[in-house]
């Protein structure tokens, strides 16, 4: 090797690590926004609430009926604890998650007759979006507006659209706007850390084909 080619070489090497470094930069300081991507809003015929959170999924579905953008808002069920069901036993009884935000939203105004609650529990996107799709096709609904987390956003589009897929029907993913995740500043605050690192190897499933 001349010394010519060899600084030739080594100047190569040397761009094609900076260039490394700034992939490596721009995808980690982008990586909340690429996860936390949304639609545009527009009107539909029905919102579809993903579970997974206590009132912030909810919330966001409450107001987006108030503000009249569909006539209908569905609350997906998760499945309970096994504890719901010794409470049961002893003769108790105790609301479930998707109860308790059905009557928080029919206090802020939403008629318990626009609130739909699917009988089949889920424990996963993909079952969600299953759901969806009956529901859709059984009621005739063209554009369904979907509301999660910010960071979930992605991976529940992926999952909707791969379901709906041939269907005609249209999933907007709509992220809550009580979600206080900072998908552009995910680094600062240890609960997006947190988020990030547990969402983005699903999301990698998702799009490899092995995401239920």
């Amino acid at each position: 090797m001349t010394p010519s080619f060899g600084g030739k070489l080594r100047r190569i090497l040397a761009i094609v690590l900076v260039l490394l470094i700034a992939l490596g930069a721009y995808a980690f300081t982008h990586l909340g926004t690429f996860l936390a991507r949304e639609d545009p809003l527009t009107k539909g015929d029905a919102i579809f609430v993903l579970a997974g959170t206590q009132m912030t999924r909810p919330l966001e579905g409450a107001d987006l009926y108030l503000e009249g953008y569909a006539p209908r808002l569905v609350l997906s069920r998760e499945v309970l604890e096994p504890a719901f069901a010794i409470i049961k036993r002893r003769g108790a009884t105790v609301s479930s998650q998707v109860e308790r935000a059905r009557d928080v939203l029919i206090g802020l105004g939403v008629p318990a007759t626009a609130i739909i609650l699917p009988d089949r529990l889920h424990d996963n996107t993909a079952a969600e979006a299953i759901t969806l799709r009956g529901l859709a096709q059984a009621n005739h609904w063209r554009t369904v507006i979907v509301v999660t987390s910010k960071f979930h956003l992605r991976r529940a589009g992926f999952a909707m659209e791969r379901e709906l897929r041939g269907t005609g029907v249209r999933g907007l993913m709509r992220g809550s706007r009580y979600d206080d995740a900072r998908p552009e500043r995910w680094w600062r605050q240890r609960r997006d850390i947190r988020d990030i690192l547990s969402e983005v190897p699903k999301f990698a499933a998702y799009a490899l084909g092995l995401g239920a």
